[in-house]
């Protein structure tokens, strides 16, 4: 692929990934956390759904592969976007997307402890630098918020979903996967939203706007063109750049929504980025 539409596509990737925070938090001024959310996911993973349908891709011919992807979309979109949207009611939106953005180093972790993946020095030194970036991110001090612990379990519940989809991906087509993952993690929020919570939705001109936002940009574009890359470049070295979102989570906040990230923040968030970094400078995150 040529480099300048390489570039150009992974900031377009990773600042709609970020940016996806602030937008989101508008929206929780006019309708519940869980309820937004399933919102979102629904009308985006029904349009995918749709749209695989009419393009005859391979869809899944058997109960347990369906019930495969419901799992994913249980952990991939349920879990991470609840917890997501969640916190941001009770922590800065650059602090949600730092914490979220932790999967690469859950993944390591994971892996070793639950899929037997070995790892290099400095994949394990990444590890290592990142969670230091989380504590100094906390202020120095390990005494979690709600919010903390939501951003934390976001993450968590991500590098599970990414170890699910690196066992079982490749029974299924790239995008029956990610529709029917972001439809069936859609119905389980709705059914979360009615069930754990008091739902509200004031729709009105600026809801609509970041429900289709959400929807159209952050979650059908935003797929689309991460999976064009991991499938066009090497998906160790492509992961890498997923630093860039928390970068633009931070930023999105402050020019959209006028939060003040303290000093500490800014600190741990390089660290972060490092750790990251660190875990996928690779030809591939795993070897045998």
């Amino acid at each position: 692929m040529n480099r300048s539409l390489f570039v150009l596509l992974v900031l377009l990737a990773t600042s709609l990934m970020g940016s996806s925070f602030a937008v989101g938090k508008v929206g929780l001024s006019y309708a519940s956390p869980l309820l937004l959310v399933g919102i979102r996911f629904v009308l985006a993973g029904g349009i995918m759904a749709l749209a695989v349908r009419l393009q005859r891709r391979r869809l899944p011919d058997k109960l347990r592969d369906w019930a495969k992807l419901l799992l994913i979309g249980a952990c991939q979109t349920t879990a991470v976007m609840g917890c997501i949207f969640l916190s941001m009611r009770t922590i800065p939106v650059g602090a949600t997307s730092i914490l979220t953005f932790l999967n690469p180093l859950f993944v390591v972790v994971l892996g070793v402890l639950f899929m037997r993946l070995k790892y290099r020095f400095y994949q394990w030194l990444g590890v290592v630098v990142g969670f230091v970036g989380v504590f100094i991110t906390l202020g120095f001090h390990l005494q979690l918020s709600a919010g903390t612990i939501l951003g934390l379990g976001a993450a968590l519940a991500w590098a599970i979903a990414t170890l699910l989809v690196k066992k079982w991906g490749a029974d299924f087509d790239n995008w029956v996967l990610t529709a029917y993952q972001m439809l069936f993690g859609g119905l389980l929020l709705l059914a979360l939203a009615f069930s754990l919570e008091t739902p509200r939705l004031v729709m009105n001109g600026t809801l609509l706007a970041v429900i289709l936002y959400l929807a159209l940009l952050g979650s059908i574009v935003q797929f689309a063109t991460w999976y064009y890359l991991l499938s066009k470049g090497d998906p160790g070295r492509t992961s890498a750049f997923l630093f860039l979102a928390p970068f633009f989570g931070v930023l999105s906040g402050w020019m959209f929504l006028g939060e003040v990230i303290r000093w500490y923040a800014y600190v741990g968030a390089l660290f972060i980025f490092l750790g990251i970094f660190l875990v996928n400078w690779t030809g591939g995150n795993y070897r045998k």
